[in-house]
């Protein structure tokens, strides 16, 4: 798309032929001898005692599963437990060089990461910012708890910290890093720049992309690791997330120091199995996991297969692969071999592998293996590794005691605080500015092009004697948006805002128009066709400090980004226990004219999950405020914009859009109309037709509607509502999503439950038509028209005399259309 590179056919179609370079497999051979010229003794033991301390912490929880006992303590955990038995080797190498200013997401599988790198944090980190770092953690609750015991080093109780926050977690306890809302397959700490382990699949790939890109705009220290398994190789989101960190703008138009890769490695845990599903011979044609680095870029990725069942392989890797990522080479794709011990979890029957193949490898088990390297090279002698082994126990014994005693250690109590989730559900923060840098931007604003245009608008849709201005002259619904989203680059240095067409071209329906000019590369991108790496970025680039502006451009393509709109956005600040914010927004469009893909309103589907807020602003006024709004807040917002409105102007506040920025509160609805004898309350460009009909009701049949425009789904205050219905006895609810099990239905069982004693009959709701989206010619017979209230009023709510309806609303009708699924 960008002008500066020119797509010449000559070149394009001239005959050659791609070569590959070789990609390495196991390439590492030295022994324990030759590595004790570059290993201190003492590092050489870490590695073991971080190895043995993770596989009893593993195996304390298998016998916790299967038995509800550890060494005679006893105690049942219903909830899951994905082993990395087997694995350990791989954790502690990939940990061995990185800090705390290293960040690292993992799956569900990887308490061995997260362990492994807290214990190399600790390592690294003084004892007076180790004891800064437990006291202020949660208000030093779990300080205070491990500090019922003693301990030789501030290092010791730090280990212990972390053996006890993660137990703790894993048990639902309170008093767990995440509160006990993470969970096994949620866990993180974040001083050590441990990020969340994901539940689901490959989540953390295109996650951690967005915590890359942090780094990356924001100059911050350190590199992301990616820790997901080779099943993942199967997701969709997954390889969405390699083209989006791998895109060729890093390096041909992003400028000065930004130029260059993401800092980002995806580390592929290979254990060989997806669950049950062999990914080599079986369920992948990859045969090699590093093999697919050759399909994203020309350097390949730097793919290479590592043998993960050798710390010092995978630790020597890593240099390699971390020197990449200093010099902006990434992204980085290691291919780490290694088994799992355990199944799946502790249910699995191993039926899909035979003890023959288990037991070789329990053969070369990396823990054994290493140990006897230690002692064959007098590295330690047995005494010390009995000691070591002692330590080990004494570490999980006690975080294992201290993590089932209820009194220490007890669950959020929702009978004596029953809301205690749901006030985590929202930060509900405004937060202008998440950085205090200077923003980088290309203008000043006043120098902006369009920012000179739209200075020349009408900013009110009328002149003085009620005559509507031309929509050139008329400030529209794009330039409201705009001007907020420029307002905001220019006043928080971590906004970034990408998606599909978002540059060059002017955004969607032209709303980015003019920011081109303004913002540099870094902060305003094309993206891949990849919506679920879109909207998953942006979960990890919040998640790192950052606020993100994303757009999907339909409404329609939200299905292509479902486990990241519903299952990671809305979830990560309760899964945190509160200690994440989210400060996120989606702009999605509601289509007219393209048909049953690209127009249809799905504001249901967000609403129905808990942990979004949704908005549907209708005039300009609104757009600019509830977008400022947005964007100042912290918490996810799903930003709902009708393209039939996009050339709109401002019709109801009488001194037209403020130049200056402002905010209107998500959650209130606005009174559009006043009227005494029925109240319409809309959802989205519905409010336009809800208003025709007033006019119609109160012109030809003296019935006066009052017309409420709900502006946001969630937040909702009802009290306005309410209050109407007490007035009129009568009410509609009206939008453009289909009818059955839509928003509506929700809004119209609450207003009958809250009113009930007001209403003369039962609260009425007019959507679209329970069918696919027509052609633009036939839209008027799908969506709701002026002409559809008339009707529905008629014959729902009270008789018109003399009225005949056009469409039928009556109850013979609405079960007619049920009983054939329409």
């Amino acid at each position: 798309m960008p002008k500066s590179q020119f797509i010449d056919p000559a070149e394009a179609r001239k005959p050659g032929v791609i070569k590959f370079q070789d990609i390495l497999l196991n390439q590492y051979d030295k022994t324990m001898k030759d590595e004790l010229a570059h290993f201190e003794k003492e590092d050489l033991i870490n590695i073991f005692f971080d190895m043995r301390l993770i596989r009893e912490f593993e195996e304390m929880l298998m016998s916790i599963k299967t038995q509800n006992n550890y060494r005679g303590l006893e105690y049942n955990n219903p909830g899951p437990a994905h082993l990395s038995i087997g694995q350990e080797a791989a954790a502690v190498g990939q940990a061995y060089y990185l800090d705390k200013h290293d960040f690292i997401f993992g799956s569900h599988r990887s308490h061995g990461e997260l362990l492994a790198k807290c214990f190399s944090a600790i390592r690294k980190m003084d004892d007076s910012e180790l004891k800064t770092v437990m006291s202020d953690y949660m208000g030093g609750e779990i300080d205070q708890i491990v500090s019922s015991k003693t301990y030789e080093s501030v290092k010791d109780k730090a280990v212990a910290f972390v053996l006890y926050g993660v137990l703790a977690e894993i048990f639902a306890k309170e008093t767990g890093f995440n509160k006990g809302l993470g969970g096994s397959m949620h866990s993180y700490f974040l001083p050590f720049g441990v990020f969340p382990n994901n539940a689901i699949v490959g989540g953390s790939a295109d996650i951690s992309v967005g915590a890359a890109l942090f780094k990356k705009i924001n100059r911050e220290k350190g590199v992301v690791i990616a820790n997901i398994g080779d099943g993942s190789l199967g997701c969709g989101p997954v390889w969405e997330a390699f083209m989006l960190s791998a895109m060729d703008q890093y390096r041909e138009l992003w400028e000065g120091d930004m130029k260059g890769g993401l800092p980002i490695l995806f580390n592929i845990n290979n254990n060989q199995y997806a669950m049950g599903g062999q990914t080599q011979g079986e369920t992948m044609g990859y045969d090699h996991v590093a093999r697919v680095g050759a399909g994203i870029n020309p350097e390949q990725m730097h793919a290479e297969r590592v043998d993960g069942f050798n710390p010092l392989a995978v630790i020597e890797a890593m240099g390699r692969k971390l020197e990449l990522l200093r010099n902006k080479k990434g992204p980085v794709l290691l291919d780490t071999l290694t088994y799992r011990f355990s199944g799946h979890s502790p249910s699995d029957a191993d039926s899909y592998r035979t003890a023959e193949e288990k037991k070789a490898w329990m053969d070369v088990d990396p823990i054994a293996t290493y140990a006897a390297d230690l002692l064959a090279n007098d590295v330690l002698d047995q005494a010390t590794l009995d000691l070591l082994t002692g330590r080990i126990e004494s570490f999980v014994y006690d975080a294992v005691a201290l993590a089932i005693d209820s009194e220490k250690s007890p669950r959020m109590d929702l009978m004596a605080e029953p809301d205690a989730i749901e006030k985590l559900m929202f930060s509900n923060r405004s937060v202008k500015a998440l950085s205090d840098a200077k923003p980088d931007m290309l203008m000043a604003r006043e120098d902006n092009p369009r920012v000179k245009q739209i200075a020349k608008r009408e900013r009110f849709a009328f002149d003085q004697d009620g005559k509507p201005f031309s929509k050139n002259k008329t400030y529209q619904f794009r330039d409201a948006v705009f001007e907020a989203v420029l307002d905001k680059f220019y006043e928080d240095p971590t906004l970034v805002a990408y998606g599909e067409e978002n540059r060059d071209w002017g955004g969607a329906f032209a709303v980015y128009r003019g920011l081109t000019e303004a913002v540099p590369y870094h902060r305003l991108f094309n993206s891949p066709i990849s919506e679920a790496a879109i909207v998953g970025s942006a979960v990890g680039y919040a998640m790192a400090g950052g606020r993100a502006l994303v757009e999907l451009m339909y409404c329609d393509f939200l299905g292509r980004s479902g486990d990241e709109v519903f299952n990671q956005l809305p979830k990560w600040q309760a899964m945190s226990g509160g200690l994440l914010n989210m400060p996120v927004v989606l702009r999605v469009s509601v289509g007219s004219k393209y048909g049953a893909q690209h127009s249809q309103d799905w504001t249901s589907l967000c609403a129905h999950v808990p942990g979004l807020k949704v908005v549907f602003p209708v005039t300009p006024y609104d757009a600019k405020g509830m977008m400022t709004a947005a964007l100042n807040g912290t918490d996810p917002v799903i930003f709902f914009e009708s393209q039939r409105l996009y050339d709109i102007g401002e019709q109801f506040v009488a001194g037209g859009v403020p130049e200056g920025s402002y905010e209107v509160p998500l959650g209130e609805p606005a009174i559009r109309r006043t009227g005494s004898d029925v109240t319409i309350l809309t959802i989205g460009a519905t409010l336009y037709r809800a208003l025709e009909a007033a006019e119609t009701l109160s012109a030809e049949y003296g019935i006066e509607a009052e017309v409420i425009d709900a502006r946001s789904m969630v937040p909702f205050n009802y009290d306005p509502v309410v209050e109407s219905v007490k007035k009129t006895g009568k009410c509609i609810v009206a939008g453009d999503a289909c009818e059955r099990g839509s928003y509506l239905q929700d809004l119209a069982q609450n207003i009958q439950t809250l009113a009930f004693d007001y209403l003369d009959g039962p609260v009425s709701v007019l959507g679209s038509r329970n069918w696919i989206t027509p052609a633009f010619e036939l839209e008027n017979d799908f969506f709701p028209q002026a002409g559809d209230f008339i009707d529905i009023y008629h014959q729902r709510l009270e008789p018109i005399p003399g009225y005949t309806p056009i469409s039928t609303y009556t109850g013979v009708e609405l079960k007619r259309r049920s009983k054939l699924g329409v």
